[in-house]
């Protein structure tokens, strides 16, 4: 099994080069990893504690970041070396300044990961969710140093659980613990023999409870809203905003409406002012003047995990697409959420569907009945807004928990 797996690495290895000259995104990753060796001279030696965090791509990184920090702060005379495997990760966080040195993981080879391992020294080694690395797994294991597993899921399906698993199990015998985020997944790896496990939850939690503490005011958005009530579509996409603007147009002046879509480049912004009709500002043309408006589009990057906080309601996006973005984002700053239908693998969704603080709608009927009774209801809204919140504060604390283990 292992001859099989270093050959379909090299595969896959030649496979991107071949391909890079036709795909951006591609191109990036195999441009990353040349040269690595040099790139790392003098990153990471001797002198001081080394610790090597690894994520497959952004999503992965964010659910690590709050270990990344904590760590930080506890323990500010170590060296982070942060790598990731995606060009969507390392491209937007190569400038993150919570780590010293950010790279692309070069490809598992029995050599690089030799060299890798070598050249970065750690002593402790931490893998975020979905990432399992034959050779540097096996690498790390044999200079014997701690290796971490956080935010892990499990799912009957995966290899490590099919009877042509052992390869596969052998990697998670070689972690010094696992985090899991569900009793799940810990039965499940009880159950293939695996007992240095433990449930410590979601570091997104962790993570969206951080980044509302450090909150933005954004004045614009306070003068916009005024007395009224407010609901806010983040994230949102033409799905989701054709259903949004059929109640605006069949309920006006109900609300004040504030959009901040997924994507904000000219002819999607001018695209939604147009499907929208009267009545709407954009952020960066936002006056005064314009608080009488009842619709206010963001049209900038980076402002929405901070706009939540003056919202009621929020509708999250992406449910009539591959999958809702972040529904932990507004639940934190206990306000109900609604979104699309295309909810089912995201926990985080599941979970606060059944505790009451969001909703699935799958039409505008859906929609608007939901939205209704909470507009009219004060009593459901209250309940609503509560368990969103609660549900938060209560799923809170994973990364004190890894770091008790990782530190002790």
């Amino acid at each position: 099994m292992k001859f099989l797996y270093n050959t379909g690495i090299r595969l896959f290895v030649l496979t991107m080069r071949l391909l890079s000259p036709f795909n951006s995104k591609v191109r990036l990753m195999v441009n990353g990893w040349k040269g690595w060796e040099e790139k790392l001279k003098g990153k990471a030696g001797a002198g001081r504690r080394n610790i090597w965090v690894h994520c497959a791509s952004l999503g992965e990184f964010e659910q690590g970041r709050p270990v990344i920090e904590e760590l930080r702060s506890r323990e500010p005379q170590s060296r982070i070396i942060l790598s990731f495997f995606s060009s969507s990760g390392y491209e937007i966080r190569k400038n993150y300044q919570g780590a010293d040195y950010v790279c692309y993981l070069p490809p598992d080879t029995p050599r690089n990961a030799e060299k890798f391992v070598k050249a970065v020294n750690p002593s402790a080694v931490i893998f975020v969710k979905y990432e399992f690395w034959n050779n540097y797994i096996s690498g790390v294991r044999r200079k014997n140093i701690p290796l971490y597993l956080v935010s892990g899921i499990f799912r009957p399906g995966q290899h490590f659980f099919k009877w042509y698993g052992g390869f596969f199990r052998k990697m998670l015998v070689s972690f010094t613990h696992i985090f899991v985020q569900d009793q799940k997944s810990e039965s499940l790896l009880r159950s293939a023999g695996i007992n240095n496990v433990t449930v410590a939850g979601d570091t997104r939690f962790d993570r969206v409870i951080q980044i509302a503490s450090t909150a933005k005011d954004i004045g614009a958005l306070e003068k916009f809203r005024g007395n009224s009530r407010l609901v806010l579509a983040g994230s949102s996409w033409p799905p989701d905003e054709e259903i949004i603007a059929r109640y605006i147009h069949e309920h006006p002046g109900t609300v004040k409406w504030v959009f901040a879509p997924h994507e904000i480049d000219k002819s999607n912004i001018e695209r939604l002012e147009k499907l929208l009709g009267k009545g709407v500002v954009r952020f960066s043309e936002f006056t005064e003047a314009g608080a009488d408006a009842e619709v206010m589009i963001i049209d900038n990057m980076g402002m929405l995990s901070s706009a939540y906080r003056y919202a009621g309601i929020a509708v999250v996006g992406g449910g009539f697409g591959k999958g809702i973005h972040n529904v932990l984002e507004p639940a934190c700053w206990g306000i109900p959420v609604l979104f699309g239908p295309n909810h089912r693998k995201f926990r985080e969704a599941v979970e606060l569907i059944k505790e009451g603080g969001g909703k699935v709608f799958t039409d505008y009927s859906d929609f608007r009945e939901s939205l209704d009774i909470w507009l009219s209801d004060i009593e459901s809204y209250r309940k609503a807004a509560r368990s969103a919140g609660d549900y938060v504060k209560k799923n809170s604390g994973a990364t004190a928990t890894i770091l008790k283990q990782i530190l002790c």
